[in-house]
């Protein structure tokens, strides 16, 4: 294999890691605070604020995939 090779697949393993697994954790997520609403719906604001920032959190490691990647095709 050549450099080109596998700077080509460790793109693409960056790419694929770093959207699959917040895709997964942020799906995760929604399901248990509509699940966590559901059975208690007084603490719905205590529980989206909670959400929307364990969403973001995911959503930053996305992100950081997204510049691993960017560094591994230009600069390496």
């Amino acid at each position: 294999m050549d450099i080109n090779t596998i700077r080509l697949l460790a793109t693409f393993g960056a790419i694929a890691v770093g959207t699959i697994m917040p895709a997964f954790s942020i799906g995760w997520i929604g399901s248990k605070s509509v699940e966590a609403i559901g059975r208690n719906p007084e603490a719905a604001p205590k529980i989206q604020t909670l959400a929307i920032l364990a969403i973001a959190f995911a959503e930053a490691i996305a992100i950081y995939a997204l510049v691993v990647a960017l560094i591994i095709k230009f600069v390496a």
